[in-house]
């Protein structure tokens, strides 16, 4: 599993960051987290292959969180893209998008498909053999989620040397070890999937937690993540103001952290009012030891941490 922070700044761009954005590579699939504007331009300073998106995740249709997927769908089609794209996001997301291809007469060659959100309670919205992501509920402004991404248990890895002594044990008896099951041998032998196999390679997960007041409800479906990204706007001396405009502090994300039992914490969204970003760290560490400040286009190997 691997993180690329594209953007990470709150509302407005600056010269030196830009609205949130995420680009998470799990075996192979590559999801897109958010879209604030510039996405695509980051996407590509990345070396990221635009082809292999295929499912867009949006937390909320705040513009520094949407306003560079129209912009995005539309090198699509200039790429000449043939591949459906999924995007999961609140209601009211397909007729946005829908009424700016219309009004700028932009058709795509590839079908756009929605899943529209508005439950407020955590819902399975992807699943396949290897991923699974579940939504967050969130309380900021308007309604939003944040979106959590597990890899399903991976399979057993063969102990060949071992496996080499039964010659009863064939090729086509591999999966069903790999799945943790005992060998039967003609005798009636039961020789135990713990001496043919060892255990499979770690499962990682990541949260990611956009823009949200400060929420102790999401604690248990954060229980025990890898790598929580936790929106951190302002510093604790303006948690009224972060209150105020549906936001949290650096401290209030580092006790989500701590109560979750998370690996690591991600900080962003920060406000433009501090130019110093190594303050959110400085205030989170005093709860939670394990912070992360975000760059630009750098990349997190979660097999790294």
């Amino acid at each position: 599993m691997k993180l690329t922070v594209l953007g990470f700044n709150s509302a407005v761009p600056t010269v030196r960051s830009h609205p949130t954005a995420q680009l998470l590579v799990i075996r192979n699939r590559h999801f897109l987290i958010d879209c604030g504007e510039g996405t695509q331009v980051q996407l590509r300073k990345a070396q990221a292959k635009f082809s292999k998106i295929n499912h867009i995740f949006i937390s909320h249709l705040h513009g520094d969180h949407i306003f560079g997927l129209i912009g995005l769908i539309s090198s699509f089609q200039l790429l000449g893209r043939n591949i459906s794209i999924t995007i999961y996001g609140p209601k009211g997301i397909k007729e946005l998008i829908e009424t700016q291809l219309r009004l700028t007469e932009s058709y795509a060659n590839f079908n756009l498909i929605f899943r529209e959100l508005t439950s407020k309670e955590s819902e399975l919205i992807y699943e396949d053999e290897k991923v699974t992501v579940h939504t967050i509920p969130l309380h900021h402004r308007i309604y939003t989620n944040g979106f959590l991404f597990r890899e399903k248990p991976k399979l057993r890895k063969l102990n060949i040397d071992v496996i080499s002594k039964y010659p009863e044990i064939k090729i086509c008896d591999y999966q069903n070890l790999k799945l943790g099951k005992d060998f039967i041998c003609e005798n009636g032998t039961v020789l135990k999937n713990k001496d043919l196999t060892s255990s499979p390679n770690y499962s990682y997960s990541y949260a990611f937690c956009s823009d949200t007041v400060y929420n102790p409800d999401i604690i248990p479906l954060l229980k025990d993540v890898d790598v929580l990204y936790h929106e951190s706007t302002f510093l604790n001396d303006l948690k009224d103001m972060a209150y105020k405009t549906g936001h949290s502090t650096a401290l209030q994300a580092a006790q989500i952290a701590k109560d979750a039992n998370v690996k690591y914490l991600i900080l962003g969204h920060f406000s433009n009012r501090y130019t110093d970003i190594s303050v959110f760290k400085k205030e989170a560490e005093t709860v939670f030891p394990n912070i992360i400040l975000p760059e630009e286009l750098s990349t997190i190997d979660f097999k790294e941490l």
